[in-house]
Parts: structure tokens; sequence; C-alpha cells
């Protein structure tokens, strides 16, 4: 596998890398996004990812690629300039994005929709624990962080790969179960809500809201039936992480 050496920080495909990482619009014009390390360089050739570049430092291995990927090498403090962590593990790379618009027809029993979940780490760990319970996707409405942002594909520890992500208004996303006879639920508090426990999630939807304000009026409009984790009486919420683990454990165990 020959290897092309650039030594220069002003080479297009490290600026293109650098914008990757740095702008939502850039990644959405490319269709693309930068990720890093050899475990999720691992993942993406595993899951079938289109890959367009791998970078990567001087001694460092690289897996078998496909053909037409174009493999760089570049010294340790030029590598460092365009990975997103402080302590870059060698390899950076370039992915082709996935389409995010939700498809007419949904197939499968369960899915999970994100409202307004803004913090990157929080839709990674969830994509993540979305993926290990057997959901069949994860939607995310209402300016939820980039499912392509370099902080979200990291967290995610190769579901980014592996289990579709869509981006639509909560109202689309609510016509599209309706469509494929799903109920869709949500993580809040009124007069019908009902113990997770004691709700059959093994078909559905449900909604959980951001770490601020929680699921939003809009939202729950849209919502048959809401749902509530319980627990101890001097704790106020979950982080939403946490309750929508809870939630996919819920879902798989009723399946």
């Amino acid at each position: 596998m020959e290897r092309e050496l650039v030594t220069s920080r002003a080479n297009p495909l490290l600026a293109r890398v650098r914008k990757l990482n740095s702008r939502r619009a850039f990644r959405r014009e490319e269709n693309a996004f930068a990720a890093e390390g050899p475990k999720l360089l691992g993942e993406a050739l595993r899951w079938g990812a289109e890959l367009e570049a791998v970078i990567a430092a001087p001694g460092v291995s690289l897996p078998e690629l496909p053909r037409g990927v174009r493999v760089v090498e570049v010294p340790d403090g030029l590598l460092a300039s365009i990975a997103d962590t402080e302590t870059p593990q060698g390899v950076v790379f370039v992915c082709r994005g996935k389409p995010l618009a939700l498809p007419s027809a949904l197939e499968g029993g369960r899915y999970l929709i994100l409202d307004g979940v803004q913090d990157p780490g929080n839709v990674g760990t969830i994509w993540r624990a979305a993926d290990a319970f057997g959901a069949e996707g994860l939607i995310l409405c209402s300016g939820c962080a980039d499912p392509w942002s370099p902080k979200t594909v990291r967290a995610t520890m190769g579901a980014v790969f592996r289990l579709p992500v869509y981006e639509c208004a909560l109202e689309a996303a609510a016509e599209g179960l309706e469509r494929a006879g799903l109920p869709l639920y949500a993580t809040a508090l009124r007069e019908d809500t009902e113990d997770v426990r004691r709700v059959d999630l093994g078909r559905g939807a449900v909604i959980i809201g951001s770490e601020g304000r929680g699921v939003s009026r809009e939202a729950l409009s849209l919502c048959g039936r809401t749902i509530k984790i319980p627990m101890s009486p001097r704790c106020e919420s979950l982080n939403a992480a946490v309750a929508a683990s809870v939630i996919l454990w819920e879902m798989a165990r009723n399946d």
C-alpha cells in the first residue's frame, strides 16, 4: 500500500479535514465527515463505510484498504493539526455520509426520537445504546447536535457506521411512524403518564427531550401517551443519555 507523503500544512486535503471538523454546513455540502483512531477506522471498514482518504503518522500500520482510497502520511505535528482530540491516535480518515432524510416507509418496530438534544456526547452515546439494544434507527429533531460532528462520531464507538440516523421535523417523524403503524410515546409527566415498566414498548417510538427543557410542547402534542422512569423522590431527573438507555432496555425487553 503506497503512501503519499505530505509535509505542508496548506495541503488541500488537510485543509478540507479541518473544515470538516469545524463546520457543520461544510459537512452537509460535502456529504462527508472526518473521524480518527484505528478502532473507528476498523469499524468503518467492517461495516462498509465509503472511505475517501486515510491520513496516518509515520510508523502507524494500517489495515487493508479498498482500492481507490487515498493514503497519506504526514509528520506527527501535522497530524495533530487536523485531529479533533488533544492526543491523536495516529490516524485520521474521511468518510462519505449516508442519507439523513427520513425514508417514506419506516421498517422494523423500534425507534428513538431525540427532541433538541444538543450535546454531541449525549447524542453519540444514545446512538451507541440504540445500536446495542436493537433499535431500527435514531431520529433527530428540533436542532439536535450534528450526527457527523467529531465529538458525536467518537461517542458512537462505531455505531455511526452501523445504525441509521435521520434528521427531520417532529411532525414529519410522527407522520412516518403513523404510516408504519407505530405508536409514539414521550418521556414526560402529565395526567396520562404511565410507569415505563407497565407499557409494552416492543413496537413503537419514544421521544427523549433535551437536557435543559425536556420534551417540547410540540412533541407532547404529537404523542399518544407519556411514560416515566421510576426513580428516587430526591432525584429530579436523569441525563438524556441515561434516560434513553433505560428506555431502550425496556424496548428490547418487551421485544
